[in-house]
């Protein structure tokens, strides 16, 4: 029990003491009720899902129809917490482990049940849970099952515990369980995924997280896993702020933003971070390990260099490490790597935190499990959680929404973008100045007859909130979320108007206007194949442009764009053989360069990496207003695409452009899967990736048309094919 509770209200709340795990210290109301949960005793769902039990006036107020007072309360609370909170100690484990595909072959329990004491609460992370290309490409699996239930066999014996949430994208999957006399205090809970394999869609790499709030205190787990290979630190860097921008929750109430990560009182973040040991040869790094030198080893490791770097996790704790790295081992052995590659030992799973109170009791890997490539390892830690109640504060509040209305003052009203280019985020700030005489509420509005308060290639974050004094970011977005046809034949252009509304207030104008870059991504097969480049295309600002209304006068069109040429001439020269072309993303910042030199002129080569130029094609054919095989073709090819011949033959129909382009691909894919037992590529694969691209639907696609489209394509992929 922490010594910050206050002696009038230790009565009721007394626990055990002596654990030797971490303490989570709570800040607890002392007049907590608990109501309804008993009745629920016989289910499984111990734990309140996304709705509120109004058990008390706190939990009253805080449901959505009380908007803005509910900010403000909570505002208000912040301020004077210490004189209605006292801390008592809660302990979460957390743990990871990356089982490299394979399924439970020994017990869980020297990992999950290490502590004298049993944990308050679990949060279990598994990274690739499943290599199969059925999971990878389906989702599903029976590892699921399998690891989940090891995981519940292997709990601490001295205490029974609720499943509260199971979430999993691909391979990476996160358990969450509560001892049952906790599960009345949590509730709404939300489970989320993010994806940042190539192009920030393959689920082979990203995180999943569960959101929840324990005694009203809000606490996210993240279990990630990033980019591979020792090189691929940026790339690990870049995968981190990605899951941090794109992992959003939805909230209770529907009028509110979606809540991200950072936006939690705690933050607990777990996985196979993928961060290596770097300018160290593989022997002096074991000779380290040998002598237990951990302490200079560490000062080797990508990830504590980055953090040291503010690169990523900044205001992120990690505890002291003081056993040795947790990869790579033979399976089924504690020896390092024999294989061929024979990977340089290093730290890739690792467990770091963010919030106040808390404390780390252990910190270990387990050497005792060897059913995988990796080591789990677990931390024991605190967190903060607390419950209130408010009445004097909501009467003030009362008080000063009768006596005052808000006012702001903006740091300007126009923006103005220049030069925006494709795959490219910008990004400005507007200041918001409360000058009136009580907090107030902002909210970006639609516009009469418009279904979103902006244009889809804008976004304000947040576009919605609480205003003492903020400031928000008006962002011209990321290729992941816009396709740029209009914008690139001047159909559309940046010009906008946001309206800032007030709560019981007035309104706002804000003009939103820049200029948008021509590029090839986003521009018709033909077009480019009369140009020399992007910007040598006649009349591509016309408004009125149409694929039928344009004439083409260039003598000699080109069989293919040649920006489509120069990215897979690279590729063939280059990376015929390279592992996991077009399964592992290049870096955001190589994507650009190559985009600038498609769009300038011919380069001798393309910069960047492989899987830089790889995703760049890929990016540039799902970019394509019309996809290589036109849209009025789709339905042709579903039909027929059981037949071999009869798929050739609705190639054969294909515009002269859209043809070549398509025979094209299929030949150098084909070169790629003669390479397979280097590259790692099989005709599976490739057509679920390229299908999805060359095949596109004018609707959104079922699950039903996504395999018929991969099997009309297998039959262009297989060896002599036309």
């Amino acid at each position: 029990m922490s010594s910050a509770m206050r002696d009038s209200e230790k009565g009721s709340f007394e626990r055990e003491k002596g654990s030797n795990s971490a303490t989570h210290k709570s800040r607890v109301y002392s007049n907590l009720e608990s109501s309804g949960i008993s009745s629920r005793e016989d289910r499984d769902d111990l734990v309140r899902s996304s709705s509120h039990t109004p058990s008390n006036k706190a939990q009253i107020l805080t449901m959505p129809q009380f908007g803005l007072r509910d900010t403000l309360i909570r505002c208000e609370l912040l301020k004077n917490e210490e004189s209605y909170t006292y801390l008592e100690n809660f302990s979460f484990f957390l743990g990871t482990y990356n089982v490299n595909g394979q399924s439970p072959k020994e017990s869980l329990r020297p990992w999950l049940s290490c502590t004298l004491n049993p944990p308050d609460m679990y949060c279990v992370g598994f990274q690739e849970l499943d290599l199969s290309k059925e999971a990878f490409f389906f989702n599903d699996t029976p590892k699921e099952l399998e690891w989940t239930k090891a995981v519940s066999e292997a709990l601490h014996a001295d205490a029974k515990y609720a499943l509260v949430k199971i979430v999993r994208l691909v391979g990476i999957m996160l358990i969450f369980f509560v001892k049952k006399e906790h599960a009345e205090f949590i509730s709404e809970v939300e489970a989320e995924t993010v994806g940042t394999g190539i192009m920030g869609r393959m689920g082979n790499k990203g995180a999943v997280a569960i959101r929840f709030c324990f005694h009203n205190s809000d606490i996210c787990v993240v279990n990630s896993h990033f980019a591979a290979h020792i090189e691929e630190y940026e790339r690990r860097n870049q995968d981190y702020k990605d899951i941090c921008s794109r992992l959003q929750f939805r909230q209770l109430d529907p009028t509110q933003p979606p809540l991200t990560i950072m936006k939690h009182n705690v933050v607990l973040w777990i996985g196979d971070l993928n961060y290596r040991i770097s300018d160290l040869d593989v022997d002096n790094v074991k000779e380290l390990i040998s002598n237990k030198d951990f302490e200079t080893l560490h000062t080797y490791d990508q990830l504590k260099r980055q953090i040291d770097k503010e690169a990523v996790f900044d205001g992120f704790l990690e505890g002291d490490i003081d056993f040795q790295p947790t990869y790579k081992y033979d399976t089924g052995s504690d020896n390092w790597d024999t294989s061929e590659k024979c990977r340089v030992p290093a730290w890739c799973d690792r467990i770091l935190w963010k919030g106040k109170n808390i404390e780390q009791k252990h910190y270990h890997s387990h050497m005792a499990l060897k059913t995988s490539d990796h080591k789990p390892v677990s931390s024991i830690i605190n967190g903060e959680a607390y419950k209130k109640t408010f009445e004097d504060i909501v009467r003030n509040i009362d008080k000063m929404e009768n006596e005052c209305i808000p006012s702001v003052s903006l740091s300007q009203r126009e923006f103005d973008f220049k030069d925006v280019k494709f795959m490219q985020h910008k990004a400005q700030t507007l200041s918001l100045f409360n000058d009136g005489q009580v907090p107030c509420q902002f909210e970006f509005i639609q516009k009469p007859n418009e279904p979103t308060y902006c244009k889809p290639w804008l976004t304000a974050n947040p576009y919605k909130g609480f205003i003492p004094d903020l400031k928000l970011f008006l962002c011209i977005k990321q290729y992941y979320y816009i396709k740029t046809p209009e914008l690139n034949f001047g159909k559309q252009m940046i010009e906008d108007i946001l309206v800032l509304h007030l709560e019981r207030g007035k309104d706002y104008f804000i003009s939103v206007t820049g200029n948008y870059l021509p590029s090839c991504y986003g521009t018709p097969i033909n077009l480019l194949c009369q140009a020399g480049t992007v910007f040598e295309i006649p009349d591509l600002h016309l408004g009125f442009w149409t694929f039928k209304e344009i004439v083409l006068n260039t003598e000699k069109p080109l069989d293919i764009p040649k920006e489509l040429w120069m990215m897979v001439d690279h590729l063939f020269r280059n990376a015929i053989k390279q592992e996991d072309i077009f399964q592992q993303p290049g870096l955001r910042s190589e994507l650009a360069e190559i985009r600038d030199c498609l769009d300038t002129g011919m380069p001798d080569s393309l910069p960047g990496s492989n899987h830089s130029v790889a995703e760049a094609l890929l990016l540039f054919l799902d970019s394509l207003p019309e996809p290589v095989v036109p849209y009025h073709f789709y339905q042709q090819c579903l039909e027929s695409c059981s037949n071999a011949s009869q798929c050739e033959k609705v190639i054969s129909m294909l515009p002269q452009c859209h043809q070549n382009v398509f025979n094209y691909l299929a030949a150098f894919l084909r070169e790629l899967l003669k390479n397979s037992a280097s590259n790692r590529l099989d005709v599976n694969i490739l057509a679920t990736i390229f299908a999805s691209l060359l095949l596109r639907s004018p609707m959104k696609q079922d699950f039903a048309e996504k395999r018929k489209t991969q099997e009309f394509f297998q039959h262009f992929l297989i060896q002599g094919s036309s």
